[in-house]
């Protein structure tokens, strides 16, 4: 199966074509408005028993978080993921860095924690805290492979097995999301996850995954063989040099890893600060408490 036919000349990228070119004939596609389902069912039962659950919550599981999927895998982005390097670079991007984030604000564990019937909610915990879980959730566990799996990717034979075959394409896909969401849902989620660090050591991690995408992205931009061997070449395309496309390739990546990490560093201090605002009025309240038992113990004596 091929991904794309090297004997068919695509036509030319065109902002419009990302609209023009949307197809919904994916598995992808289903497993989005499934779980988009099934996150606003969980919400309606919870206001229908009269429980709140944060607007933003649902805003950025929905929006940034599923939409971005969608973005960049049903939309005309996905005609180009195998014509062009960059085009599949801003895929790369978005389901490993941003969408795996905002899938994790959106707290699904914990709205599938007070939304389901007490059997399935005890085997649902029972897997948040099985060893498994915890090996998984671990950051540094998480940490390696998210740093590991581009250089496995591209500086194998890997890539151009995606270019050729459907299936290896979409599981590439789905391993982009699922290595993003290990390494950012213990770092910035809401979720019971186990073994959760304190936020400096979450702050440094990001820190420390910066340099990866900074090398990786240069390495790219100056590399002297073609990714993918002679796939781009052999697409004929009239409109794009494979050179040139795998230099801007490499910049998104570059660029695109020390935003993203720049944003992930503010948002854990954003968190960090609330967090330390959150305990300093526990305190408060505790020292309170105890000035009232210490005026109550001296107005009887």
């Amino acid at each position: 199966m091929l991904a794309v036919d090297p004997t068919t000349t695509p036509p030319p990228f065109t902002v419009a074509r990302v609209f023009t070119e949307t197809g919904l004939d994916t598995w992808l596609a289903v497993v989005l408005v499934v779980a988009a389902a099934g996150y606003l069912y969980g919400v309606h039962r919870l206001r229908l028993r009269g429980d709140r659950w944060p607007v933003s919550r649902t805003v950025l599981f929905i929006g940034p978080g599923l939409g971005s999927i969608a973005a960049v895998t049903v939309s005309g982005l996905h005609a180009y993921d195998t014509a062009l390097l960059s085009v599949h670079m801003v895929q790369h991007m978005v389901l490993s860095m941003i969408a795996p984030i905002f899938l994790a604000l959106g707290a699904p564990v914990t709205l599938a924690l007070r939304t389901l019937p007490a059997a399935p909610r005890r085997r649902l915990l029972a897997v948040v805290h099985s060893r498994p879980a915890r090996v998984l959730s671990n950051p540094l566990f998480a940490f390696g492979i998210f740093v590991a799996n581009p250089f496995v990717l591209y500086f194998t034979g890997l890539y151009r097995l995606t270019l050729e075959n459907v299936l290896a394409h979409e599981l590439v896909h789905a391993h982009f999301i699922l290595t993003g969401c290990l390494f950012f849902w213990p770092l910035v989620g809401h979720d019971p996850l186990p073994g959760r660090w304190p936020y400096p050591a979450r702050a440094l991690l990001m820190v420390l995954s910066v340099p990866f995408h900074t090398v990786l992205g240069l390495t790219v931009m100056q590399s002297a063989t073609l990714f993918g061997g002679d796939w781009y070449p052999s697409l004929g395309l009239t409109w794009a040099d494979p050179w040139a496309d795998q230099k801007v390739a490499g910049g998104i990546l570059w660029a695109g890893g020390e935003f993203v990490s720049v944003t992930m560093l503010a948002v854990l201090v954003v968190q960090w600060m609330r967090q330390s605002e959150r305990e300093a009025r526990r305190v408060d309240r505790e020292l309170d408490r105890q000035e009232a038992r210490d005026r109550a113990a001296g107005s009887v004596a």
